[in-house]
C-alpha cells in the first residue's frame, strides 16, 4: 500500500520504491541483472532502449519468459553503449501501479564538461486500478474530460463561435479535438510531486538525465535560469544546443546540462500536455528562479483550424477484412488530402518516383553513406550498436510499396505540406533541433524497403491499431537482413503516438539531412507523417508499439520478425498469450433508479464481439428486456441478434412476448447510434438514440423507436381501414448530470412510463 496522491492505494514496487532503484552501470562491461517475483501475478521487466540480446529483451511470451510467483528471472547482456534508459513491466498494466526505474550506463571516456549527474524520472499517478482506466476507458465515459477540466461541452463550443467546426467533427464521427485520455491524480519526479535538491552550490553544472516514464502522460520541460544545453536525446549524444521549451515524449529521455546560478535555486518544471497539472524539481538553494510556464491548449481553437483544413478524421482501427490492409489507400482517404501536385496516386507504383515533376537531386537528397563502425571515439561505440537496426523488408500482408521512395521528392512533398493552411498547430513537435555529431546516413546503393504504417485508433471502443488493424487481427511484418528499412508514421488520429522499436535505434528523418538524430523512441503528432530508416542486422522477433500504454493494450503494436528460428527456451511460451491481451473481454454496467421507472444496461466486449443485456421495467406496468449478441464487421458497423421479451397489453404484465431478432446496427455521420431490426413475427423496426454534452457535466440525451406491425404472422385486431397494419412508436427525452464517474442524477419523459427522475449508477 502506498500514498502518492493522499490515498493509500495497492501497488507494485521495485525494492520498495515507486520508481525502482537507479541502475548504474559502466560502458564496456557485462550486466548480470536477477528480477526476483514476490507478487502473487507473474511479472516482467523489460530494458527500454538498451541494445542486447533478443532473449533478454523482457517482452513475456515474445522474447522472454514471464517471470512467474516466486521465481527469479536472471538477465545478462554486454553493455556497448552509453546514456540514459530506463526500465519497466512489460506485463499487462504493471508499469501505471509502479514497476519502473532508470538506468545510467557511464561512458568509457568523458566529452562532455559537467560536476555531477541528476536523474529525473517523470510519471503519472492514479489511485484508480489500472485494469479500472482502461475499463471506463472502454466504456467511452467522458468522466476523464470532465475530471480534468478539458471536455469541451456544446455551450462553450458555440460561445467560440464554433457551432460549424462542431458540426464538422460530428459529421466525421468524431466528438472534438482530443489530446490526454486519463485524469490522474497526481504527475510525480523521482516519486514525488516535488523534490528539492539544495546541495548543488553557485556554479555546479549538473547533467540532468530526464526520463519520460509515464504511463500515458506526455509533458513540456520548461527550466528556471539561465538556457539548459541539451546533450543528448534516447541515450546517445546529440550537438549541443541551448533550449528551454522541449517536449518529452512518453519513454523518451533528454539529458541537459544546467548551471546552479550564483543566487536562487532554479526549477526545473514538467507540463502535462493538455494542461492538466504539473511536477516540480528545485536546484540549489535560495529564491526560486521559476520555469516559464506553458499555456493550456486551445482545443476548441484546434477544432476550428482543422475544420477549416481539407482533413478527413475517423480512419477505422478495425477493418472488415483485416488480412488486406491496404495502407496506401487508407492515407489517401484519410488524413490531410493532398493537392494535385502532391497526390500520392501520382506516383510510379513500380518505383514510387513522382510523375509530376523531374526534380534533379538537391541537398536534401539523402547520400546514405554508411557511418563509420571502426571510428575510435567513445560515443561512436554508441552509434555502432546503434546502428543495428531492423530490417523491414516486406510486410507478409500487401504493406506499402515494394521499392524505394526517392527522398528528396518525399522531403519535398513534406515541407509543402508544412505550408499548408493550419498545419503550423503541430510544428512545435518536430526534431529538427535535434542534430547527431556523426553521419547517419546510409551507402547510397543500400536496399531500401519502403514500410507506410498508419497510426489509427476508435475513442469510442477505444481501439487502437496501425493500418485498421489491431495487433489480435495482426500478421507480423516479415524482415529481411542486409537491407534498410524505411517506415513512414502517418498518424490518422487527433493523439499524440509515441512509437517504440525494442533492440533498435532508428535515424529520425529531419531537416539535418545525412546528420539526422538517432532515436529508439519517436513522438508522431496528430494528423501528421514522421519517417524513420534503419538497417536490419539482427535476428529473432521485436516488439513495435505505441507507448501511451492504454493505447499498446488497445492494439496499437506490431511484431517485426527476421525470420529466424524461435529460441527453444520459449517453447513453453507461446505468442498468443501476449497477442491476446490486447484482446481481453471488458464488463461493465449501469442502472438508472428513478421515480418513473428502473432501467438496468450490462455489457461485455472485446474487439469484435459483445454480448448485451437491457431490461426496463415502468411502475404502470410496462416492461421490455433484451439479450443480444453482436458481431462487429468494422468500426461503426455491426449485425446482432437476440431475444426480445415486453408486455402485450398496455400497463399490464399478464401477457409477455417473447420474439426472436436479428439486426444491425451503425454508429452514423454525426453520432446518431441507428438500430434496423427485424422479428421473428416479421415485424420491421427502426431505433435511434443520441447523446450530447451541453454544459459541463450536462447532458442531454433522447431515442426514438418505430415497430411495424403488417400482420405476416400474426392477426391483428380489426380497427376498421387500417385492420392489416399496425404502428408502435416509443420515444424518450431527458437530462443527466454527472456528480462522479460512478453516479448521476437524470430526469426524463418517457411514452411508456410517462416523467420521473433519479440516480444513474455506473459499475
Amino acid at each position: 500500500m502506498v500514498s502518492k496522491a493522499g490515498k493509500l492505494v495497492p501497488a507494485m514496487t521495485v525494492n520498495g520504491g515507486i520508481p525502482g532503484p537507479t541502475l548504474t552501470f559502466q560502458e564496456g562491461d557485462y550486466a548480470v541483472i536477477y528480477v526476483k517475483n514476490e507478487m502473487d501475478v507473474e511479472t516482467s521487466v523489460h530494458w527500454h532502449g538498451i541494445l542486447l540480446p533478443n532473449f533478454f529483451d523482457g517482452v513475456p511470451y515474445l522474447t522472454t519468459p514471464p517471470i512467474h510467483p516466486g521465481e527469479t528471472q536472471k538477465y545478462e547482456f554486454p553493455l556497448i553503449q552509453s546514456g540514459t534508459y530506463w526500465y519497466h513491466s512489460h506485463t499487462m498494466l504493471q508499469e501505471q501501479s509502479g514497476v519502473y526505474g532508470s538506468i545510467v550506463i557511464e561512458p568509457k571516456e568523458k566529452t562532455l564538461e559537467y560536476d555531477s549527474d541528476l536523474v529525473i524520472l517523470l510519471s503519472d499517478w492514479t489511485n484508480q486500478k489500472a485494469m479500472n482506466v482502461l475499463r471506463n476507458l472502454k466504456r467511452g465515459n467522458e468522466w476523464y474530460n470532465i475530471k480534468k477540466g478539458t471536455a469541451t461541452p456544446l455551450n462553450q463550443v458555440i460561445a467560440r463561435g464554433g457551432f460549424g467546426a462542431q458540426m464538422n467533427f460530428w459529421k466525421q464521427r468524431m466528438e472534438g479535438a482530443d489530446i490526454a485520455d486519463i485524469y490522474y491524480n497526481a504527475f510525480l519526479n523521482n516519486g514525488q510531486e516535488t523534490t528539492q535538491y539544495p546541495d548543488y552550490k553557485p556554479g555546479d553544472k549538473v547533467r540532468v538525465r530526464m526520463i519520460n516514464g509515464a504511463a500515458s502522460s506526455q509533458f513540456w520541460l520548461t527550466f528556471g535560469g539561465e538556457e539548459p544545453l541539451l546533450v543528448s536525446a534516447d541515450g546517445l549524444d546529440v550537438v549541443p544546443v541551448a533550449h528551454n521549451k522541449t517536449f518529452i515524449a512518453i519513454a523518451e529521455t533528454y539529458d541537459f546540462i544546467v548551471t546552479i546560478p550564483d543566487s536562487g535555486k532554479i526549477e526545473i518544471r514538467a507540463t502535462v500536455q493538455d494542461g492538466s497539472g504539473q511536477t516540480s524539481a528545485f536546484l540549489g538553494k535560495g529564491d526560486v528562479l521559476a520555469a516559464a510556464d506553458v499555456s493550456r491548449p486551445d482545443k476548441i481553437g484546434m477544432m476550428m483550424k482543422m475544420a477549416k483544413m481539407d482533413m478527413k478524421m475517423g480512419a477505422p482501427a478495425m477493418k472488415f477484412k483485416p488480412s488486406e490492409e491496404e495502407p496506401k489507400e487508407m492515407m489517401n482517404k484519410w488524413g490531410m488530402q493532398m493537392d494535385d501536385s502532391m497526390n500520392m496516386d501520382n506516383m510510379d507504383h513500380k518505383n514510387m518516383k513522382m510523375d509530376h515533376s523531374k526534380m534533379e537531386k538537391s541537398d536534401m537528397k539523402m547520400d546514405h553513406s554508411k557511418m563509420n563502425m571502426e571510428e575510435k571515439s567513445t560515443s561512436d561505440s554508441s552509434k555502432k550498436a546503434a546502428m543495428q537496426g531492423m530490417d523491414h523488408s516486406k510486410m507478409n500482408h500487401n504493406d506499402p510499396m515494394n521499392k524505394p521512395m526517392e527522398m528528396d521528392h518525399k522531403m519535398d512533398m513534406e515541407k509543402s505540406m508544412d505550408k499548408m493552411p493550419g498545419m503550423d498547430m503541430f510544428a512545435e513537435y518536430n526534431y529538427d533541433y535535434l542534430k547527431s555529431p556523426e553521419k547517419t546516413n546510409f551507402p547510397a546503393d543500400e536496399p531500401v524497403n519502403e514500410v507506410l504504417l498508419n497510426l489509427t485508433g476508435n475513442m469510442w471502443r477505444y481501439i487502437w491499431s496501425m493500418n485498421g488493424v489491431p495487433l489480435a487481427e495482426a500478421d507480423k511484418i516479415k524482415i529481411e537482413g542486409g537491407k534498410v528499412t524505411r517506415i513512414t508514421l502517418n498518424n490518422l488520429t487527433m493523439m499524440h503516438h509515441p512509437m517504440h522499436l525494442h533492440g533498435h535505434f532508428f535515424r529520425v528523418i529531419n531537416d539535418k539531412g545525412e546528420y539526422s538524430p538517432l532515436k529508439h523512441t519517436v513522438n508522431v503528432p496528430p494528423m501528421q507523417k514522421i519517417t524513420i530508416e534503419f538497417e536490419g542486422t539482427e535476428e529473432g522477433d521485436w516488439f513495435f508499439h505505441c507507448h501511451v500504454l492504454y493505447h499498446m493494450m488497445g492494439g496499437m503494436a506490431r511484431v517485426f520478425s527476421y525470420d529466424t528460428p524461435r529460441d527453444p527456451r520459449m517453447k513453453e511460451f507461446p505468442l498468443k498469450k501476449l497477442i491476446k491481451e490486447s484482446d481481453e473481454y471488458f464488463n461493465w454496467g449501469s442502472a438508472e433508479i428513478a421515480s418513473h421507472m428502473t432501467e438496468v444496461n450490462l455489457m461485455s466486449s472485446n474487439i469484435r464481439n459483445q454480448f448485451n443485456l437491457n431490461a426496463e421495467y415502468g411502475y404502470n406496468r410496462n416492461f421490455e428486456a433484451e439479450v443480444s449478441y453482436e458481431r462487429y464487421l468494422y468500426d461503426y458497423f455491426r449485425v446482432f441478434a437476440g431475444v426480445n421479451m415486453e408486455n402485450e397489453i398496455e400497463k399490464s404484465l399478464d401477457e409477455i412476448s417473447t420474439t426472436a431478432v436479428v439486426g444491425i446496427r451503425f454508429l452514423t455521420p454525426y453520432l446518431f447510434n441507428l438500430d434496423v431490426r427485424l422479428d421473428s413475427k416479421l415485424r420491421p423496426e427502426f431505433r435511434i438514440n443520441r447523446e450530447i454534452m451541453i454544459f459541463p457535466r450536462t447532458t442531454i440525451f433522447g431515442s426514438y423507436e418505430y415497430q411495424m406491425d403488417f400482420g405476416l404472422t400474426n392477426t391483428l385486431p380489426e380497427s376498421g381501414e387500417n385492420s392489416n397494419y399496425k404502428g408502435e412508436t416509443t420515444w424518450s427525452a431527458g437530462a443527466s448530470y454527472i456528480f462522479s464517474r460512478n453516479f448521476s442524477v437524470m430526469g426524463s419523459y418517457d411514452n411508456r412510463f410517462g416523467a420521473g427522475g433519479g440516480l444513474t449508477v455506473r459499475f
